[in-house]
């Protein structure tokens, strides 16, 4: 039951007057309102924003560079280079990127930001690796025994460095202090130092030595014997093997993870072997498509990129875990791969 305090006038309903009431309201209503703008903001907790990684794989088959892109997941843009290309590097900015054209004796410079290539680089015979220091491009010739070095601000070749048989891939050190370039001919590696621009040592390795990699902490080197079926593992401050690891048949492309995971690609065998710095393995091989060759591991210890040449294809693998987590189709024959973020 409702009960209205008040009398009737002129037979209608009398209530007291609510003018007190509503100001009563009106100036709680204002203190709520204080309240709320005196009150610091609410701290959103929103996911950090991925990291912009392109992958550069170059496609020997079709003589283009496919450009694939984490960050959307898909393939950003094709581009012509010269007549087989099998090498990749990028400058360590992630600007630019070089790619080698073995049967045009060239070199492809490509700005990364707008996917173009801006100039052709004239090398030696059959161009084959290239890796990138801040101030210049090492390009292994496979044909000439030798090494280009280009100033990367100019894009012009300024000298030849002899090195042994048949060079087939150059790593640089971290600080890009040195240059390790496999002499597929010569079961050695020859280190150049880049201050002095010429070879430092020679250091014995296994059969056909094809890709090679640095570890992040410059302290190891590991060069994988394609005709040895093993990975050597260098200690840099001898110059000298320390340990050899039997991996999958005819291994290739070489990585190491910010993780500190070295990632071999097993041509012959269509696996991945997965190693510590010591050389040990620390997974069973992981199985990819047809004759993997290419390897290289994003910044951000997120991927790890593993170009599959009989497959035309590019299989993408967790860098901690070492699994599968996408395959890319791309252009023919897939060889090298590099990565910019």
């Amino acid at each position: 039951m409702m009960f209205f305090s008040g009398s009737r006038r002129g037979g209608s309903l009398f209530l007291p007057s609510a003018a007190p009431k509503f100001g009563i309201a009106r100036t709680c209503l204002l203190a709520l309102l204080a309240m709320i703008l005196l009150m610091p903001a609410p701290t959103m907790s929103a996911a950090p924003y991925p990291a912009r990684v392109q992958v550069f794989v170059a496609n020997s088959g079709s003589d283009s560079v496919t450009v694939y892109d984490t960050r959307l997941g898909e393939v950003t843009r094709t581009i012509p280079v010269g007549l087989t290309p099998v090498g990749v590097g990028a400058t360590p900015s992630g600007d630019v990127v070089y790619v080698t054209n073995e049967q045009s004796n060239t070199v492809s410079v490509i700005d990364a930001r707008a996917l173009v290539v801006t100039t052709t680089v004239p090398v030696g015979l059959h161009p084959f690796g290239v890796a990138v220091t801040p101030t210049h491009a090492y390009v292994t010739n496979f044909g000439s025994n030798t090494v280009t070095v280009i100033d990367t601000a100019t894009n012009v070749p300024v000298m030849e460095i002899p090195v042994g048989r048949f060079p087939h891939t150059p790593a640089v050190s971290p600080n890009g202090d040195r240059v390790y370039v496999t002499n597929n001919g010569d079961q050695t590696v020859t280190v150049i130092d880049t201050a002095g621009q010429a070879p430092v040592a020679t250091i014995p390795v296994g059969r056909y030595p094809a890709g090679v990699a640095v570890s992040p902490d410059d302290q190891r080197v590991f060069v994988a014997n394609t005709g040895s079926n093993t990975v050597t593992v260098i200690d840099t401050a001898t110059n000298a093997p320390i340990t050899t690891t039997d991996v999958g048949r005819a291994p290739m492309g070489v990585s190491v993870t910010p993780g500190n995971l070295v990632y071999v690609a097993n041509a012959a065998s269509d696996t991945v072997s997965v190693l510590d710095l010591n050389g040990a393995p620390v997974v069973p091989q992981v199985p990819v498509p047809d004759r993997p060759e290419g390897s290289a591991a994003a910044p951000d210890n997120s991927l790890v990129f593993i170009t599959n040449n009989g497959a035309d294809s590019m299989t993408v693998l967790d860098a901690v875990t070492a699994q599968p987590v996408v395959v890319v189709p791309v252009g023919a024959k897939p060889e090298g791969v590099a990565v910019t973020s």
